[in-house]
Order: structure tokens, then C-alpha cells, then sequence
């Protein structure tokens, strides 16, 4: 009986062990990152392809280790609901959430439920309640925000434009990080001898009138980063050659192509990777409150200037900018 225990015992062991083994071989499940964004826009896309770009470049696969999905609601608030329900029910391991919009609903709907959460492509993540301050995020959400250096902004248009005094900014009211930039122009702008117009828009069906009817009596005109302009930043831009008034815009995007006359901004690319940073160490481990929100330097910044779009406004590069380095024809 002594043996027969002996043997069934060890044989139990044995049994035991090759379970325990085969658990630990097993496959994991790939984590999955969610992609909320709030429209097909190519700004908005880059910061996706940054975005993913460097969750892949930290050595994670696409597939095993992680597995990407990507959902917008085409610029449509009413829709946001339905897909942060969506989202929610595939129980992913992050969400990236793009603009501010998109950003405030996931918070208010997803917080406290265990999914951490990154936002890009937001200027003032304070102003719209994202975080509570420059260097503290909640317990849910953190990110990184795309504002731009409005100094440097004013540096750059009073280096192209000499003798401008008047500066248009169309906003969105509605919009926290449209009326927080809007304010930041208007708080430094006798600094560099400007004075600033704003127009307000809360429709883009209203953004070509109202822009053409502040170009009349402005010098220039700068596009905000803002997911009600940016997206019909062709008709802003219709407007403003229709005055013979140049568009300085806040990202590069058709400038090298000879629509746009300038642009100074955060490069979305880099913003994007600057996101992914983030990501990446939720995904191992960290927690989203002990990671503070990301601002972009002077340095992650980028200028362009279409020689061919001066042109066509009747202005001319001026020769302190000739070696900048930014001019494309």
C-alpha cells in the first residue's frame, strides 16, 4: 500500500507540474489599444500613424502584443456616445482619445472604470477639465497637449510681416482650448506690437463669411488648432487670398503644397510619438496619475513658408528669413 501511495502521489506531482507549465507557456492575449478620434482629418491622422509608430518602435508586435482599433465619429458630438460604448465593451488595456471634445466625454463617461486614458491634440487640457494641473494628471486620464508657443507664434508672423498691426484669430466659443488661446493672444500681444481681432464661430457653415468679413480689416490671419477649424481650414484659407491677406496656420500641412502661405505649430507627427511615449508606459505598468501631461518645447515646433502662396497674395519673403531654412517653392 506504502508504494502504491508513493507512486500515485508522485504521479500526481508530475501531473500537477506539466498543468503548471502548460499555463505558463500559454499565449497571452495581445493588449488592446484603442484609438478614438473625432474625425478623418489628415492633422488627426498623423498623430494616429506618430501614435502608433512608436507603441510599435518600443519592441511591442502589431498582433501579438498588441492590437490596434480606430474609431471616429466624423466631427459629430451626438455620436460620441455610441462610441465610447463601443469602445468600452472591447475592454482595451488604453484608449487614446483625440481632440478635446472627444477627450472630455471619455473622462466623464469612462473614469473610475479601470481604462486608463491618453489624449492628444488638446491645447488646454486644464481649461477643459482634463487634468487639475500643468504638472498633475488624474487618476484615469493623462496626455499630451499640442499647444503652441503663442510668443513664438507672434515672433515668427512680425518676422514675415513687418508692418502687420493687426492680427485675426477665429475661434471656436465653444471650444476651452480655443478661448484659453484666443486669451494668450490677446495677453502678449502688445508685446510684439500687435493687436488682435477675434471672430467667433460655432458652425462650419459660418467659418467662410465670418473669416472674409475679419480679413477686411486685419493684416494676417492665424488658424488655430481648433477641431472646428482646422477641419474646414480650406475655406479659411479661401477667404483670406480672396483679401489678399495671408494665413498663417498653426501646422504645415498645405503649405508644401502652395495653398497655405505659412504655418507655425506643433508638428503632429512628433505630437503623436510624444502620446505614444506615454502609452507605452501605461502598458507597462505605470499608472496615468504618477505620469504628469506632456507639453511641447520651442523645439517640437515647426515652420514653413510657401514662396509660391506669398506670391500669389502679392507679399514678399523678406530677406532676414531667406536662410531660415523653411521656405518651399
Amino acid at each position: 500500500m506504502a508504494i502504491f501511495r508513493r507512486q500515485f502521489l508522485a504521479a500526481a506531482f508530475a501531473l500537477s507540474a506539466f498543468g503548471s507549465v502548460g499555463v505558463s507557456n500559454a499565449t497571452a492575449e495581445p493588449k488592446t489599444v484603442a484609438i478614438a478620434n473625432f474625425g478623418e482629418h489628415p492633422i488627426l491622422n498623423t498623430v494616429v500613424d506618430g501614435f502608433k509608430a512608436e507603441i510599435l518602435a518600443s519592441g511591442m508586435v502589431e498582433g501579438k502584443d498588441v492590437v490596434f482599433t480606430l474609431d471616429h465619429v466624423n466631427f459629430d458630438t451626438t455620436l460620441i456616445p455610441q462610441m465610447i460604448a463601443k469602445i468600452e465593451a472591447t475592454k482595451p488595456a488604453l484608449v487614446l482619445t483625440i481632440s478635446t471634445p472627444v477627450s472630455q466625454n471619455f473622462k466623464n463617461q469612462l473614469e473610475g472604470k479601470g481604462i486608463p486614458m491618453v489624449f492628444a491634440a488638446v491645447t488646454d487640457p486644464i481649461a477643459g477639465g482634463l487634468v487639475p494641473s500643468a504638472d498633475k494628471s488624474g487618476p484615469s486620464m493623462t496626455g499630451v497637449s499640442d499647444a503652441v508657443n503663442v510668443e513664438g507664434v507672434m515672433l515668427f508672423t512680425r518676422k514675415l510681416l513687418p508692418n502687420a498691426k493687426k492680427l485675426g484669430v477665429p475661434f471656436n466659443p465653444g471650444e476651452a482650448n480655443d478661448v484659453a488661446t484666443v486669451e494668450q493672444f490677446t495677453q502678449h500681444a502688445a508685446k510684439y506690437g500687435f493687436e488682435i481681432a477675434e471672430v467667433g464661430v460655432d458652425s462650419p457653415n459660418d467659418i467662410q463669411p465670418r473669416v472674409a468679413a475679419l480679413a477686411a480689416k486685419v493684416d494676417v490671419v492665424y488658424g488655430l488648432g481648433s477641431s472646428l477649424i482646422q477641419p474646414a481650414i480650406a475655406a479659411v484659407v479661401a477667404a483670406t487670398n480672396e483679401a489678399k491677406i495671408p494665413l498663417i496656420n498653426n501646422n504645415t500641412n498645405m503649405v508644401d503644397t502652395g495653398i497655405i502661405p505659412a504655418a507655425v505649430g506643433v508638428g503632429y507627427e512628433k505630437h503623436g510619438h510624444m502620446a505614444g511615449k506615454i502609452a507605452v508606459r501605461i502598458l507597462k505598468g505605470e499608472k496615468p496619475s504618477d505620469i504628469p501631461p506632456a507639453y511641447p518645447t520651442p523645439a517640437d515646433q515647426s515652420i514653413m513658408i510657401s514662396r509660391k502662396a506669398m506670391e500669389r497674395i502679392g507679399i514678399t519673403i523678406p530677406e532676414s528669413l531667406a536662410d531660415c531654412g523653411c521656405i518651399v517653392d
